[in-house]
């Protein structure tokens, strides 16, 4: 499926693609696992690969992360893939597309996919259209642009990643906050696939 992208302004572009899992794929030979998590309203970002940016778009979105995981609950829990743009990085946000697509994947609400740049300046064409053509395998996909302001960030306490709080973040991310604010509740009917395994749970805190 091509994806159809439309700046949104001239700092978000944005791509969309099918809303639910699509009927004859196949799921890949290695996917993301699976952790179980509170059935509450918060946003669960999911890395698909190291250093995808989760902790950093889980902060500056007021969400939490999985540590590259599929959230698990009751109730499907409203998700976002974050990926670098570099190869492997795309390769590995079409895996969790396809996972997902598959049914392969917990029943989640997928509102899309974040790609944040690996390097500033522009992406080489054949990873702009492999980007592309990632984008069409989930409901949406927003391409972030590079923030030097990111690579400035201090963790909180000796140990912890860097991250950036969702006051302090940069505006295309307070602009993706707010076009995800923007969606509705459930956009779509998730469907709910069979036992997934291994699975780990995480007990019920502050998002």
């Amino acid at each position: 499926m091509t994806a159809t992208t439309a700046a949104t302004s001239t700092e978000l572009e944005q791509a969309s693609g099918p809303a639910a899992p699509q009927p004859g794929i196949t799921a890949p030979t290695h996917g993301l696992d699976v952790l179980d998590v509170p059935a509450d309203d918060r946003l669960w970002v999911v890395g698909v690969h190291g250093g995808a940016g989760e902790t950093t778009l889980a902060v500056a979105l007021s969400g939490s992360g999985t540590d590259r995981r599929w959230p698990r609950a009751d109730n499907p829990p409203r998700v976002l893939l974050v990926a670098r743009t570099h190869l492997s990085g795309l390769r590995a946000a079409q895996r969790a597309a396809q996972q997902w697509a598959a049914g392969a994947a917990p029943a989640v609400e997928l509102v899309g996919l974040a790609l944040i740049p690996d390097a500033p300046g522009k992406l080489p064409r054949e990873l702009r259209d492999f980007a592309q053509l990632v984008a069409g395998g989930v409901p949406r996909t927003w391409f972030l642009p590079w923030e030097e302001q990111l690579r400035l960030a201090e963790p909180k306490l000796p140990g912890q990643l860097p991250v950036v709080d969702a006051a302090d973040a940069p505006r295309s991310l307070r602009r993706l906050a707010a076009d995800l604010l923007a969606l509705p509740a459930r956009t779509a009917s998730p469907v709910r696939p069979g036992p997934i395994a291994p699975s780990f749970t995480l007990q019920k805190g502050p998002s």
